[in-house]
């Protein structure tokens, strides 16, 4: 392999070749341009580059290695030395203090990375770059590849019951993504105020907020979004999650549905559906399809690989009514020049190959063992907790009896070295909320959920008795 470094000499300067070359390879080194281990070209290939003579280079190398900062290894050429003396000042690493490390991890919302299909999606992938042509390897359509948008359409709607085409299909570098090239129409729509589910995803609101769009915090019922706020309050969009409502778990009822349809048809508005864990449901009772179906026209759907998959793929996708496509496409000519080429025709094969489809037969075997292990523990640690929703998805949400201290619990729980999230950060007024506990289960083996759940348990009972007030 040919290597190369960007070195200059000048031939009018009146320092000698040599000492140009070897203040550059040493300043480079110095700086941290050239790292430690860096393979440098041959000193014939670097004499070539500079068209100087190959012993000025040779000459070059042996100084800078008597000096320690070169190094040469037979059969693997000169290198920059291992602990070559950088003076370069090594940037902070800001450590992200939000994500506290533990032996536990019971945050919700992420697979297991270990479940990933590595042998199937290199497969796809390589068939993919195999196959490529100009839309793999240039710019791709400002909607997505033809080939996955194709994919898509067919697999949402035997799965997910979404009435799509591909023309009105977009695909995106995943959920956040998709939401802020909705929060740039929903601008030009003139819509200022977007209505979110209470409780809701926490981070979501913030995004929304930065994307210029006020959120409206509307409570969850048990049907779902209670309508008559979301009249009273005046707003023409709302964000929901009514297959698998986040974090409570509660589907929206089909009458539910209809309710919010008509109230989108009566206020000119917009259904913004989140189908996040959309196809993974672990009993068949608990299959909920989109509420897209309902009324195409009105409804907004986004989905996402990160769930069905891992979120480092960046994938997403967007089904739009027809009156909003050439908009979106429209902002994302002036925001983005379109997802990965590669990455999307990769995922159409794993489409087509009904990869996902066992892939996520796989998984649906796996969370139902890893959610009647939570329960089991629930039940036996931490018998004064409720568990809610349906046996679905990727978390579940263990509500605590009223008085509980739920942020002394979570303190305590991850000085066991359990990370785990409490319930009110998803409210929009945290003091109105029943103490609980947000229980993702898929990073962790059926062993490590039963003694997660323990150490909950045993931090629950030593809190003080006011704080550990009867079930109800």
């Amino acid at each position: 392999m040919t290597w190369h470094v960007m070195l200059e000499v000048r031939r009018d300067s009146e320092e000698p070749l040599g000492s140009q070359i070897a203040d550059q390879l040493r300043r480079q080194v110095e700086q941290g341009r050239l790292a430690p281990r860096t393979r440098l070209p041959s000193s014939r290939q670097l004499a070539q580059d500079l068209q100087v003579s190959r012993s000025v280079v040779v000459e070059v190398y042996e100084k800078l290695t008597g000096e320690g900062l070169l190094e040469s290894v037979r059969g693997s050429g000169t290198r920059v030395a291992a602990h070559a003396d950088t003076r370069i000042r090594k940037p902070v690493v800001l450590v992200d203090r939000t994500v506290p490390s533990a032996r536990f991890n019971l945050l919700p919302g992420t697979p297991n990375a270990a479940t990933f299909p590595h042998r199937e999606w290199t497969a796809s992938y390589q068939r993919a770059v195999t196959t490529a042509r100009y839309q793999g390897l240039g710019y791709p359509p400002l909607l997505g590849v033809d080939q996955l948008r194709t994919e898509l359409v067919a697999y949402l709607g035997r799965v997910r019951g979404v009435l799509g085409h591909a023309d009105n299909t977009m695909v995106t570098g995943g959920f956040a993504h998709g939401l802020g090239l909705i929060c740039a129409a929903l601008r030009e729509l003139g819509i200022d105020r977007l209505a979110v589910e209470d409780p809701s995803h926490d981070r979501q609101r913030q995004f929304i907020e930065e994307n210029g769009i006020r959120t409206l915090a509307v409570p969850v019922g048990p049907e779902g979004v209670e309508i008559e706020q979301l009249y009273a309050s005046g707003v023409r969009a709302v964000l929901v999650t009514p297959s698998h409502q986040f974090p409570l778990g509660v589907p929206m009822s089909a009458h539910r549905q209809q309710e919010l349809v008509r109230w989108a048809r009566d206020t000119d508005g917009w259904i913004i559906e989140d189908d996040y864990d959309g196809g993974l449901w672990l009993e068949h009772r608990g299959r909920h399809l989109a509420l897209q179906p309902v009324d195409p026209d009105r409804v907004i759907y986004a989905g996402t690989a990160s769930k069905l998959l891992a979120p480092g793929l960046r994938l997403g996708w967007l089904v739009l009514p027809a009156a909003l496509t050439r908009m979106m496409e429209m902002i994302r000519v002036r925001r983005d020049l379109g997802c990965d080429g590669l990455m999307q025709l990769a995922f159409a094969d794993f489409l087509r190959s009904g990869l996902l489809d066992g892939h996520l037969r796989k998984m649906r075997t796996r969370y139902r063992a890893q959610h009647a292990m939570l329960t089991q523990a629930v039940e036996q640690y931490l018998p004064a907790a409720t568990l809610l929703g349906p046996v679905a998805g990727l978390h579940v949400v263990a509500a605590l009896p009223h008085g509980a201290d739920e942020d002394h619990l979570v303190a305590q729980a991850l000085q066991r070295s359990v990370l785990v999230k409490g319930s009110k950060a998803y409210y929009d007024d945290p003091s109105t909320a029943r103490p609980g506990l947000v229980l993702g289960y898929t990073a962790l083996g059926r062993s490590g959920i039963s003694e997660a759940v323990r150490r909950i348990g045993e931090a629950y009972a030593q809190q003080p008795a006011a704080a550990r007030p009867p079930a109800v």
